[in-house]
């Protein structure tokens, strides 16, 4: 596992040590490092065709490793990669890791194993490289720092020293009815500990001591902040309704907001597509970028996935109903990959047409962020199991069989592939895993038990001997095929007088154990004539 350098916030800290607003000139100044992509520090915009001339489209995925995969973050990666390679771009993988209150160990394996399985590849990111990493937020501390004091000493942002406790006690002093949820803004940050409001001198006494504070964007009213969503259409927000977002926390890493502001610049990122959840602090980020003098990306926020029952689609509400929420439990249970991408791409896009099925190539060519949405999606997992049976069902039979035989043969013994092929071609229309297979034990050995209740139901007291009568007439078979077990069975049905279902039950209970199961012919075809005669025989004797 990749170690954190626990050295960088400290090293931060000491970047901003020289940064109060107004107090500049009397502390210490600093020299910190140009950002990697270089060019950081220009006073005006810089068009991105401009600064990464060799690529028109730049995307990225920047998943947090607080937590394996979301199903929700893996139609995010999957949005993002289809654009990159329907535009010929490239696509970046960026793990924001400066969240280490929620840090997870093996997230980021995760991450990477969830999209490998999906078939989702990216061009630059961990373990891969690239000539605008490091791909990790964590090492690029000194970036952010060198960001941090910009944006301080333009009036931008500025440090804070509050309290949990204080910022607590004034939310509960402001809270009206008008104002259920007191933010920290441009009203009340006038009577709060900050470099705004402290002298000069107060503020070095703080910082020396190694009192601890935050960096704030600092948020004037009075401005409208306007930008056009890919999905949404033009987008406006009063300034009034911002508040003074945290941009580096006190344990000197930064906040996602000034971080992913930094590193899209950074990495040239032109199109920025992201959940919805992530609109209302657009503006934050539109205002980082006006303050930076960077042209900001395009962006594009996708539409919630639901519940069944409405609401976005949380752990909480889908475990109650039964819906997995990681990609690696949609792994374990044994989906096709290709089916979840096509389900999750359908989740929110249509291609305007009837066509459901698409591979990932298909996929690719069609897709485009116009016919993507701006209303919630529901999550239907019947319509996935739709999905993941069309997948598996289309699978040739040697590819099954290749997947399957090793389980097979350790659980049932010594079962040669080309039965397993035959059995899998009988089975194909009652497969929704792959893994389904696994679990018709009769497929490869004789019942232990048989269904009492259905047997209690339909075993009638002649069933045992018609059994035996009819095993009699299969054993002196000179063909045994499909064709020649349904006549057998229709003249034993028209000698004996009796009804279809007087020998059919009995016959399919004792060569499954169950009342129910596959074509008849067919698998008593594929069991030959030995197991089906003394599955017959044996059932006859043990249900009398």
């Amino acid at each position: 596992m990749r170690q954190i350098n626990q050295n960088l916030p400290g090293r931060l800290v000491h970047s901003l040590n020289a940064l109060p607003p107004r107090i500049s000139s009397s502390l210490a100044e600093v020299t910190l490092p140009i950002g990697s992509g270089g060019g950081i520090f220009c006073a005006s915009p810089i068009s991105y065709p401009l600064r990464y001339p060799e690529i028109a489209m730049r995307v990225r995925f920047a998943p947090s490793p607080t937590g394996f995969l979301h199903i929700g973050g893996l139609r995010t990666a999957l949005y993002n990669y289809l654009l990159a390679r329907k535009e010929g771009g490239a696509f970046v993988l960026r793990i924001e890791d400066t969240d280490r209150t929620r840090f997870v160990a093996d997230a980021e394996q995760d991450i990477l194993d969830s999209l490998k399985w999906a078939g989702i590849t990216f061009d630059e990111g961990p373990g891969v490289g690239g000539k605008y990493g490091p791909y990790h937020q964590s090492e690029r501390s000194e970036l952010y720092a060198s960001v941090a004091k910009q944006l301080i000493e333009a009036d931008h942002a500025y440090i804070a020293f509050d309290t949990p406790e204080e910022i607590e006690s004034m939310k509960e002093r402001t809270r009206t009815d008008s104002n259920p949820n007191p933010r920290y803004d441009y009203v009340t940050r006038v009577e709060m500990t900050n470099s705004l409001t402290l002298t000069e001198q107060e503020v070095k006494t703080r910082m020396d001591s190694g009192a601890p504070f935050v960096v704030r964007l600092k948020v004037n009213p009075g401005q409208t902040v306007s930008f056009t969503d890919a999905i949404r259409g033009d987008v406006s927000f009063e300034s009034e309704t911002v508040d003074d977002q945290v941009l580096v926390k006190s344990d000197g890493l930064p906040t996602y907001h000034l971080a992913n502001i930094v590193d899209d610049h950074e990495m040239g990122i032109t199109h920025v597509i992201r959940g919805e959840e992530w609109l209302p602090s657009t503006p934050k980020h539109i205002l980082l970028y006006q303050a930076m003098g960077w042209a900001a990306p395009q962006m594009a926020h996708l539409p919630l996935i639901l519940s069944p029952t409405g609401g976005k689609l949380s752990k909480r509400n889908a475990d109650k109903q039964g819906i997995p929420v990681s990609v690696a439990q949609y792994r374990e249970t044994g989906y096709e990959p290709a089916a979840l991408v096509n389900f999750l791409a359908m989740l929110g896009w249509n291609p305007g047409t009837e066509t459901e099925l698409f591979s990932m190539e298909e996929l690719i060519q069609a897709f485009s962020l116009d016919r993507v949405g701006q209303a919630g999606v529901q999550f239907d997992l019947q319509k996935l199991k739709w999905f993941n049976e069309q997948y598996v069902r289309s699978r040739s039979s040697e590819n099954l069989s290749a997947a399957l035989l090793d389980e097979v043969q350790s659980r049932y013994g010594a079962i040669e592939a080309t039965y397993l092929e035959r059995a899998i071609e009988l089975m194909r229309e009652r497969l929704s895993f792959e893994k389904d297979l696994l679990e018709e034990s009769y497929l490869f050995a004789d019942p232990t038990s048989y269904d009492e209740g259905a047997c209690k139901k339909r075993w009638k007291e002649n069933s045992s001997p018609l059994l035996v009568d009819f095993a009699n007439e299969l054993s002196g078979l000179d063909s045994w095929d499909r064709n020649a077990l349904e006549t057998a069975l229709k003249t034993f049905i028209a000698d004996r007088e009796v009804g279809m279902g007087a020998i059919m039950f009995p016959v399919r209970m004792t060569l499954t154990g169950m009342g129910s199961g596959p074509d008849l012919y067919g698998m008593m075809e594929l069991f030959g004539m030995e197991v089906v005669v003394r599955r017959l025989t044996a059932g006859a004797s043990t249900l009398g």
